[in-house]
């Protein structure tokens, strides 16, 4: 019992992340030089993702049409609806201007990189969630600006980033087709070190846990939040995160996806992009209600990723025993 009580040291190793970036952040050219680091680490996991995986099991995830559209409706339609649903207890604890910040965050895309990291972590289905995570991605940069034009902010301007696009498709993309193509060469390595894949995941996701606390705290964090409204701020922030996660769980094995589905659809359809949404707000609101709309997606982004690794870290001793 005392065992489960401790936590594991990759959970730690996130711990040691936030609290890093709390007192030490990353900031200047160290930060630079972390955003470099941080990216050639994505890179290389997707680069392994796509060496392991075999074609005839990315064929399966394009033609996994069920699960994409779930999710999809999980990104842009249940979402949504939550942050309206969840309105009277967020105006009773939060200001206005962080409950539109959570309005916001309900609009955007899921993540990419680390849903494909802690959907390997816990040994779901990596191959819909790629397909999962860039339909979400590239639907969000056009129906994004709608959402935030309909809930958030009416009569909004609504634009689309070519330059996110481009970022997408060189960071992620690119090196994934890439490990496809090696795979004829490198697949048989690959396949005999799994534990380098492992050790390949838990980092890259240390390392953006650590980057993009490290640019929330340079933002101002804790000048913008009281430890009064950053409670409230949290506790609005896990009913949120938990209310997705247990829809998703329970949708995905009422309509008989496997195990390994489920996992996809979770971790694809609960979690939200920092990495999107921040350059979504510069375009979208004016400079001076930027700060405060973005820390509800801050915030939400670094619970997500502490709850995403320890659930993955569940399914994957689960799935070892």
């Amino acid at each position: 019992m005392l065992r489960t009580l401790i936590p594991d040291a990759f959970t730690l190793g996130l711990m040691l992340a936030m609290l890093a970036a709390t007192f030490w952040p990353a900031s200047g050219s160290a930060a630079r030089a972390l955003g470099h680091v941080t990216s050639a680490a994505i890179g290389l996991l997707f680069f392994l993702h796509g060496a392991k995986l075999s074609r005839e099991a990315v064929k399966a995830g394009f033609t996994h049409w069920r699960l994409h559209l779930l999710v999809l409706g999980a990104t842009f339609v249940m979402f949504p609806l939550l942050g309206l649903l969840i309105r009277p207890l967020a105006l009773t604890l939060l200001t206005p201007e962080l409950y539109l910040g959570i309005l916001f965050l309900c609009t955007l895309p899921s993540t990419f990189q680390s849903s494909i990291a802690f959907t390997a972590l816990a040994r779901g289905n990596v191959a819909a969630a790629v397909c999962s995570a860039s339909a979400s991605n590239f639907v969000g940069i056009f129906l994004t600006p709608v959402l935030v034009g309909a809930l958030v902010m009416r009569g909004a301007a609504q634009h689309s980033s070519l330059d996110s696009i481009v970022a997408f498709a060189e960071q992620l993309l690119l090196p994934f087709i890439a490990g496809q193509l090696m795979r004829r060469w490198i697949g048989v390595w690959i396949d005999r070190h799994k534990a380098m894949l492992r050790l390949v995941d838990q980092g890259s996701i240390v390392l953006v846990v650590y980057a993009a606390f490290s640019e929330a705290v340079g933002q101002g964090l804790w000048q913008k939040l009281t430890p009064g409204a950053f409670f409230n701020l949290g506790l609005v922030s896990c009913v949120l995160l938990a209310l997705a996660m247990l829809i998703t769980a329970f949708v995905s094995r009422r309509l008989g996806f496997s195990k390994e589905d489920q996992i996809a659809i979770v971790f694809c359809g609960s979690k939200k992009s920092m990495a999107s949404g921040v350059p979504m707000a510069k375009v979208l609101f004016a400079t001076s209600s930027l700060g405060v709309l973005i820390v509800p997606l801050m915030l939400f982004h670094q619970i997500q990723l502490m709850v995403c690794a320890m659930l993955a870290q569940h399914f994957s001793q689960r799935a070892e025993r």
